[in-house]
């Protein structure tokens, strides 16, 4: 996948999770939490949406990378490319 892919995966994943929410004026470099009204199970439904749809495994001390869209698109991006 491309980044660009990569990021519109992760549109469509928080777009099942918070339907109502926003996401056309995201701005990538800034926290997903500053944005948008998600809390932790939220969250934990991104990894696991993720895991389930790309068997994509996201260890727990990573989680970190995934604050932002441009950071989860950068560490998701070898990890995701011969998807």
């Amino acid at each position: 996948m491309t980044p660009a892919e990569i990021r519109q995966e992760i549109i469509d994943i928080l777009d099942d999770i918070s339907p109502d929410e926003d996401l056309d004026n995201l701005d990538d470099d800034k926290a997903f939490r500053e944005q948008l009204e998600l809390d932790s199970m939220d969250f934990l439904d991104i990894v696991m949406e993720l895991r389930k749809r790309h068997r994509v495994q996201i260890p727990e001390e990573d989680y970190g990378h995934l604050a932002s869209m441009q950071s989860t698109v950068t560490y998701l991006e070898p990890k995701m490319k011969d998807l």
